[in-house]
């Protein structure tokens, strides 16, 4: 039988992007009042009218057991960082979403990516809705990838890149950006969340159908969230984004949600002017090299996904000039700051409260991970005190709020990464058993915050 059109009304909430099929003054999924907007949408139905057709061919209902695995093996980028945060490669069918601020190098890793697939004999799609196609082989030029058989389309409208799409058959595609593309037949311009939801759900219908590898670039929001909102994030299957500061060289790709792989992986990369290179070893990039012992200055080990990474942590505390003490963090949450220093008045006898804090993550780098609360409150106290530490001390260790030091896992794995770069004392917690194989280190436990400060003030 063939297919029809047919219009209906629906209701989108403007801040979470769900449907209703009628106005409510609240939002039913997120809770919002009065966010709800009336739009038109075509549905396209079979002849009888038994439900929307997507295309595609018709599956049938079997038991789980009896479906048999296929073997999906990954399209590597040839990019080392790349493929870790991917999980191993670009898995087919996949679609892919890449978000960041304007200018933090979107573009200019997918592009560079692109071309040396394509050098590697994958056939690509590069649809640009931003540029022309003069300015594409201008940044290609910069890049040193102009003379790249990737295939270049300059197009906005969705219908016929699809066209275009089905009629190359091309292994990866990708669209630059999704905020541009639109469907003439839906209400809303170009970016609006009926047209972002319509043309992401057209773009997984075409790539689950023909196993084409999609990759959609995204712009944020001033909050940081893809903008749309965060209606991308739901539909794609693999969401990942650049973080860093676009005035310096050093960026980081981290992965958001994975349906093919860990989510908790992260690529470094170096801005140059011939693109982005992966960064082999980040460690190295996040400590500074044959700098002199400062006060403030601590070293620390996190786990990204199944990498070790070495940082420093920074703190200044001087005298305040206002009524009300400052409290500025950069690289790691605000409101940990404030159980730190807490911490610090309570069990470690260093008097901060009527001082200005500051602490940072050299490098840009921003850390979650509460092993790094040792080594904050150490950079605090070592400030405070003007006790410098050596460089090749590294402290690892979780801050409970009845001041003990907590272990933290894969603590083996966290030193050898420090022995490889020159560590040679590390500052952990007492609890927990820490493997003999570990030489070359010498190991300092310590149960409480009280007992790093004593150690601390032993260094003076």
């Amino acid at each position: 039988m063939g297919t029809k059109s047919k219009k209906e009304i629906e209701f989108l909430c403007t801040d979470c992007g769900n449907t209703t099929p009628k106005w409510v003054g609240k939002c039913p999924f997120c809770g919002a009042w009065n966010t709800l907007k009336e739009h038109a949408v075509e549905r396209v139905v079979d002849a009888g009218g038994s439900g929307r057709g997507l295309g595609g061919p018709v599956h049938r209902v079997v038991p789980l057991k009896e479906v048999a695995t296929e073997d999906t093996r990954r399209l590597s980028t040839a990019n080392s960082e790349f493929d870790r945060v991917l999980g191993g490669g670009l898995a087919p069918g996949s679609l892919v979403l890449i978000g960041g601020d304007p200018g933090i190098g979107k573009s200019t890793l997918v592009l560079t990516t692109l071309a040396t697939m394509t050098a590697a004999g994958v056939k690509s799609l590069y649809v640009s809705g931003e540029e022309s196609a003069c300015q594409v082989k201008l940044r290609s030029e910069r890049l040193n990838v102009s003379g790249s058989d990737m295939l270049l389309l300059c197009e906005t409208s969705l219908e016929k890149v699809i066209r275009q799409a089905e009629e190359i058959k091309p292994q990866v595609l990708v669209i630059d950006s999704i905020q541009t593309m639109y469907k003439p037949d839906l209400p809303g311009t170009p970016g609006s969340a009926s047209q972002l939801r319509e043309c992401t759900l057209d773009l997984m219908v075409f790539a689950k159908n023909s196993g084409c590898i999609t990759i959609l670039i995204g712009h944020v929001t001033k909050d940081g969230q893809i903008a749309g909102p965060r209606i991308l994030e739901h539909m794609v299957d693999t969401v990942v984004y650049f973080e860093g500061d676009r005035n310096h060289q050093y960026r980081l790709l981290r992965t958001i949600k994975n349906r093919f792989g860990a989510t908790d992986e992260i690529g470094v990369f170096e801005m140059t002017g011939h693109g982005l290179e992966s960064v082999e070893n980040p460690s190295k990039v996040f400590l500074q090299e044959d700098a002199e012992p400062a006060p403030g200055s601590v070293v620390c080990c996190t786990l990204e996904g199944s990498r070790a990474m070495l940082f420093e942590c920074q703190a200044l505390v001087s005298q305040t000039g206002y009524a009300v003490p400052q409290r500025v963090a950069v690289g790691i949450d605000p409101k940990r700051l404030t159980i730190i220093l807490a911490l610090l008045e309570k069990f470690g006898g260093v008097a901060v409260g009527m001082s200005d804090v500051f602490v940072n993550i050299a490098g840009g780098m921003k850390v979650n991970d509460g092993s790094s609360d040792l080594a904050l409150a150490l950079a605090i106290a070592s400030n405070h005190l003007g006790i410098p530490l050596r460089r090749q001390t590294v402290a690892i260790g979780e801050l409970g709020l009845s001041g003990e030091v907590r272990s933290v896992s894969l603590l083996e794995q966290r030193l050898k990464e420090a022995k490889r770069l020159g560590m040679d004392e590390a500052i952990v917690p007492a609890v927990g058993k820490l493997p003999d194989s570990i030489s070359g280190i010498r190991i300092v436990r310590v149960k409480t915050l009280s007992e790093a400060v004593s150690w601390l003030m032993d260094k003076k």
